[in-house]
């Protein structure tokens, strides 16, 4: 099973000599060097070809000076995860020259400037220097500027190399500087002398190049954090606060650059939208519950060490039972750890965020689209179910580019959940309380400020209070009020997302996993499956978790609970959720910043099923 269903469907019918649209390219650069705008053309111009792409970038948390990679894979079959194989490599550092050529497959191709004057001592691969310094030289650009259009070389000299449409090149750049004509025709003039360059004085001597397919189109390329502001934007958003963290950043940014046109008032031309940014994490949550409080759809971002300090009010909008809605976009702990890398280690933080007896709603987007859906439909769960919502998005998923599906608009109304208003006060002729229960969902109704009635105002208490919002120490309305609240969250299997599932006939295993671990899991279990191990698959995309995950570990002799953490915190909450099936549930936690790849999960299953026989 492929990621992208319609590719898997062409796949039987699209078979290619070896090296045709089945590769990936690494280019190492120095962060801050440019090269971004080089390496998001190649990635454009492929997926323009209609070959399906995807791109991984790897850069250091410092601003500017440390090396950075970017891989690109180029797949046939429309895999899209991380492989650890690399045909083809880019060397533009000479500090990590001997590292990027150390890692080329064998067989495979190594491309770097012909002034760097390190030897170059493999046999088993294939390498092209090419003139960098002088076709930058030659490029007519501002010295300030010839370091930046000098890795336009490689593109061009790619371009030749693999043949890629140049006409997808120039696209490329056209989309990257918005029809800006002097950048685009700046940059675009260096790839063509490089291409020009590459086909009179290089011979190919490999095997890779690429051919046009159409299993990109109805596909977009997008980023997590966009999808996820856009999705935001589209679900109502009325409030935003923030302070900036990696990887977090840009989905704020995102609604910052979004919002102004999408949401203005059409008579006045006001914005109907407040995006603040805050004095740090505590502030940004703070305003946030407080928005929610107010009946704005409010939200914040943040990654691990920004959550931390947002506990404190998570726990208060959880008590106080304030509709909120938190991105958590994860990265490397503990403390700082690492920032520019991806994880999955904030599941279990999450899930009992704040002290004492508190379980959060957490959802779990495993694709770019769903972060773009989970956008809009956790401020419903949010408002429906009066509570903070987390959506733990990562790294992976929020700052590299990912073909996916168009967003769609969402296929339903707000749910603004039980709020009442001033008729409905005056047929209650006041007689309501803010934390009572009368439908048994233990979910209770609320007023929000600008209720005129004069019995709707109430106090929103983190402290111990009765049903009608008094102070209360009282054992037996504290006992009644944490038994409300469990139900209330038992209630959210109701209303969070359910789990997908893909089953093979005859499988006996089971996989579970969550979020960016998806195209890796996928991958590896058509190579599990041509190797006799069929499996079926469940991708967790809520907590509270629904009957379909219990009924699913039930019916499997064995689930592996592939995660990129390294203690297996979802294995940990299954566990809880069905503990007499906890001999049966095997943890592949794994985490070393990198996203997951196919061949890993492969081999620890295998390695485990071979200790079953």
């Amino acid at each position: 099973m492929s990621t992208l269903q319609p590719v898997a469907q062409v796949k039987a019918q699209t078979e290619f000599e070896y090296g045709v649209n089945d590769f990936s390219i690494t280019v190492g650069t120095v962060n801050g060097s440019g090269s971004q705008t080089s390496n998001l053309t190649i990635l454009r111009a492929l997926f323009k070809m209609g070959i399906p792409v995807s791109g991984k970038n790897l850069f250091p948390s410092n601003i500017q000076g440390l090396p950075t990679w970017y891989t690109i894979r180029v797949s046939k079959d429309g895999y899209l995860a991380r492989r650890e194989e690399q045909e083809i490599v880019v060397g533009m550092n000479p500090n990590t020259f001997q590292k990027d050529l150390n890692s080329v497959s064998p067989g495979g191709v190594f491309l770097y400037p012909d002034d760097m004057k390190i030897p170059v001592q493999r046999e088993d691969i294939i390498t092209y220097p090419m003139p960098v310094k002088k076709l930058s030289m030659e490029s007519g650009a501002p010295s300030n500027l010839r370091s930046y259009v000098a890795n336009m070389v490689y593109v061009g000299v790619l371009a030749q190399l693999l043949q890629i449409d140049l006409d997808k090149i120039y696209q490329a750049l056209d989309f990257h500087f918005k029809g800006k004509t002097k950048p685009i025709d700046l940059n675009f003039g260096v790839v063509q002398a490089a291409h020009q360059w590459a086909a009179e004085n290089l011979e190919k001597k490999d095997p890779y190049r690429v051919v046009p397919m159409n299993l990109t189109e109805g596909y977009i390329m997008a980023d997590g954090n966009t999808a996820a502001a856009l999705g935001a934007i589209y679900g109502g958003v009325t409030f935003a606060s923030w302070y900036p963290i990696t990887p977090a950043s840009s989905l704020a940014e995102s609604l910052v650059e979004y919002l102004p046109k999408l949401r203005k008032d059409p008579e006045n031309g006001k914005n109907t939208y407040a995006v603040v940014q805050a004095e740090d994490e505590i502030a940004a949550i703070g305003m946030a519950s407080g928005a929610g409080w107010a009946g704005l759809r409010a939200m914040t971002s943040t990654s691990g060490p920004g959550l931390s300090l947002m506990t404190e009010y998570a726990g208060l909008a959880y008590f106080a039972e304030v509709p909120v809605v938190v991105w958590d976009v994860q990265r490397v702990g503990p403390s700082t750890g690492l920032p520019t890398r991806t994880a999955q280690s904030d599941l279990t933080f999450t899930h009992f965020l704040g002290h004492g007896d508190t379980q959060q709603i957490v959802l779990l987007p495993g694709s770019v689209t769903e972060c773009f859906e989970f956008g809009w439909r956790a401020f419903d769960i949010a408002e429906r179910l009066q509570a903070p919502v987390f959506v733990l998005s990562d790294l992976d998923f929020g700052m590299n580019q990912w073909m996916t599906r168009p967003f769609e608009y969402p296929d339903r109304p707000m749910d603004r959940g039980k709020i009442l208003w001033e008729e409905d006060l005056e047929k209650l002729k006041g007689d309501w309380g803010r934390y009572r229960d009368v439908d048994g969902d233990g979910i209770p109704y609320r007023t929000v400020p600008g209720n005129r009635h004069p019995t709707a105002a109430y106090f929103a208490r983190g402290t111990g209070h009765d049903e009608n919002a008094n102070y209360s120490e009282d054992p037996q309305n504290w006992t009644k009020l944490l038994d409300r609240l469990k139900r209330k969250f038992n209630q959210a299997r109701k209303y969070v997302p359910r789990p997908v599932i893909d089953t093979m006939p005859g499988a006996k295993i089971g996989i579970i996993a969550f979020g960016s671990t998806g195209p890796a899991i996928e991958e590896a279990r058509d190579q599990l499956a041509r190797q006799g191990i069929p499996s079926d698959y469940l991708r967790v995309r809520a907590i509270p978790f629904t009957e379909e995950v219990t009924d699913f570990i039930r019916s499997h002799d064995r689930v592996y609970v592939v995660e990129m953490n390294r203690d297996g915190q979802l294995h940990q909450l299954l566990t809880l959720e069905v503990p007499d099936r906890a001999t049966q549930l095997i943890s592949l936690a794994h985490t070393d910043g990198l996203p997951l790849t196919a061949s890993r999960v492969r081999t620890s299953i295998l390695e485990k099923e071979a200790n079953q026989s």
